[in-house]
């Protein structure tokens, strides 16, 4: 039976042996995915292990599962112009790059959950209201989370409440896991093109022909901090990471307005970060997937986590 528990502020949902656990008061964050299997339940996110460890360690353990908005990655320098005014974010800094945005660890309030025959749903909302002084543009966002049988839905829609055009962009930052090391994980991307960037994780603009992905490889060895450009191939998904030895696969799909993939291995290398992203690292200084959203406009992100077992 499909339901919606709450609880010390975690919200389960609960579909047909598929289980998600967010955290409303930190981000919206998804801190759990759990798909039972033959007799056995299966991590695929790798969280924490409580809100206390969230706000203790969130910036250490790599802003796992975090929203990314409304700057994705890094802002170099801290620093951006729009319009003629030169903007400094505040919020988390390291070597001198503003990271992962303003949303990471806001709270969310809970406008609506249900649960039916097939799927269970929860709408978080938060209302950004120029906080910090390198970004004074309000907008509202809101985030719902639809978990059906092997399968999370996440949509993202942001509205410009600012008396004139503001720059966006928008992510999400989720560790994926299959129970082993990533170096024995086979991973598969649509995608033939990467973004060049500089010694600081920059892009520099150039576009690099990359097809060490478009076919699968396992990663062994192979370090990783590096955005993609997709291509958009129909409904196929536009990543695949496989256990070959189980089978056991995450398929991460989006839309058209998550067209960069953002991959990370971390060097413990249980994990692998798996970033659906609007735009590049650095997005108000290069332009590179800069949205421009006016007042009153709505834009949405759309993108899904599907388990299943391939042969």
């Amino acid at each position: 039976m499909n339901y919606v528990s709450i609880h010390e502020g975690r919200v389960t949902l609960s579909a047909e042996g598929t289980t998600a656990e967010i955290w409303p008061a930190h981000g919206a964050l998804l801190n759990r995915w759990t798909q039972h299997v033959n007799g056995t339940t299966i991590e695929l996110i790798d969280g924490y292990d409580s809100p206390e460890d969230f706000v203790a360690h969130a910036e250490a353990k790599g802003f796992r599962s975090c929203k990314l908005s409304p700057y994705v990655c890094r802002l170099n320098q801290q620093l951006f112009e729009y319009e003629g005014t030169q903007y400094k974010i505040g919020k988390f800094i390291l070597n001198d790059a503003a990271l992962h945005g303003l949303l990471y660890n806001v709270p969310f309030d809970i406008l609506h959950h249900e649960a039916t025959d097939d799927l269970a749903m929860l709408i978080l909302q938060h209302r950004y209201n120029a906080e910090d002084a390198g970004y004074p543009f309000p907008f509202d966002m809101t985030v719902t989370y639809t978990l059906q049988s092997g399968k999370i839905s996440i949509n993202t829609e942001v509205t410009n409440r600012h008396s004139s055009t503001i720059p966006l962009a928008d992510g999400w930052h989720p560790y994926f896991k299959l129970g082993n090391s990533v170096n024995d994980l086979h991973l598969q991307i649509a995608t033939d093109t990467m973004l060049e960037f500089d010694a600081a994780l920059l892009p520099t603009g150039v576009l690099k022909p990359d097809h060490r992905f478009s076919d699968g490889a396992v990663l062994e060895n192979t370090e990783l901090d590096n955005c993609f450009l997709l291509n958009r191939i129909s409904q196929e998904p536009a990543c695949v990471l496989q256990d070959p030895q189980s089978g056991n696969a995450i398929c991460i799909y989006a839309n058209e307005n998550y067209p960069y993939l953002q991959v990370y291995t971390p060097p413990h290398r249980q994990s692998i970060a798996i970033e659906n992203l609007s735009a590049a690292p650095d997005v108000f200084n290069n332009r590179m997937g800069l949205i421009e959203l006016e007042p009153d406009e709505r834009i949405g992100f759309s993108c899904s986590y599907e388990f299943v077992q391939l042969t």
